[in-house]
């Protein structure tokens, strides 16, 4: 072979190890990205709008759960204070602005409804049952409500690493496919594809963990809360009960 052409070959073969040791060299984040499949981009753009949606409704239910607790303390000391139920069901159980507030203004308003009512018996009367209703019917709404959008945290959970497993292998089936077109086992042909996959594990991951442990967080206090509703409520029930018996 002539030496022009042996140059021009030595030439050829640097100029691309060169292009695929600098695009091996290329680890950082946008670099994984930059130079995954499109399927691979797309399932990693997926996860991050994911991960930011569910990191949005982690810091939207922590902040709502301590203002709704904060405010349910604060109702709860005037409604144990002594004063006139009928005086604070004016000020916050008329226009109601968080849960507590609407389930006493749900009971107040129908036991004073009833109670209007000419020649109603009370007792005997199903106004209890109207009263245990509205509550019940009044926590099941608020409860709906601050549950909004956790259905969806519950499934990016369990589903964001399979979503993960999936660009894993199809990153994985990319760094085969260069292994054969170019006929070279080289760690430069080979790391891009093995590391957009494994990039788009640690993705999916990174999704899936927060999702997972504030879903069971936030699902917890929820539950408390709930409960706290359902025990005011039978608290303020038996206070109706024993006021209908007093005017009967």
């Amino acid at each position: 072979m002539p030496a022009g052409q042996e140059g021009f070959l030595d030439q050829a073969v640097s100029a691309t190890s060169l292009g695929a040791a600098a695009a091996a060299g290329n680890m950082s984040l946008w670099g994984l990205f930059a130079q995954a499949s499109l399927v691979v981009k797309i399932v990693m753009i997926g996860l991050v709008l994911c991960s930011i949606f569910v990191w949005a409704v982690i810091i939207d239910k922590c902040v709502t759960i301590r203002r709704i607790a904060r405010e349910a303390t604060a109702f709860e000391d005037k409604f144990w204070s002594g004063g006139s139920l009928d005086d604070l069901y004016e000020i916050e159980g008329a226009r109601p602005v968080h849960p507590m507030a609407a389930v006493f203004g749900a009971a107040m308003g129908e036991w004073r409804r009833s109670s209007r009512i000419p020649g109603i018996d009370l007792i005997h009367g199903g106004v209890k049952e109207r009263v245990d209703r509205a509550m019940s019917i009044t926590i099941t709404r608020e409860m709906d409500r601050l549950e909004r959008w956790m259905v969806i945290v519950a499934t990016v959970g369990p589903v964001a690493p399979f979503v993960g497993l999936f660009g894993t292998v199809w990153g994985i089936m990319h760094s085969f496919s260069s292994i054969a077109a170019m006929h070279n086992t080289n760690l430069s042909v080979v790391a891009p594809g093995i590391s957009e996959a494994l990039f788009a594990t640690a993705i999916g991951l990174a999704t899936a963990i927060p999702a997972y442990v504030a879903y069971n967080l936030i699902s917890g206090s929820l539950s408390k809360f709930q409960d706290r509703l359902e025990g005011f409520g039978t608290e303020f029930a038996a206070i109706l009960s024993r006021q209908s018996e007093e005017r009967a």
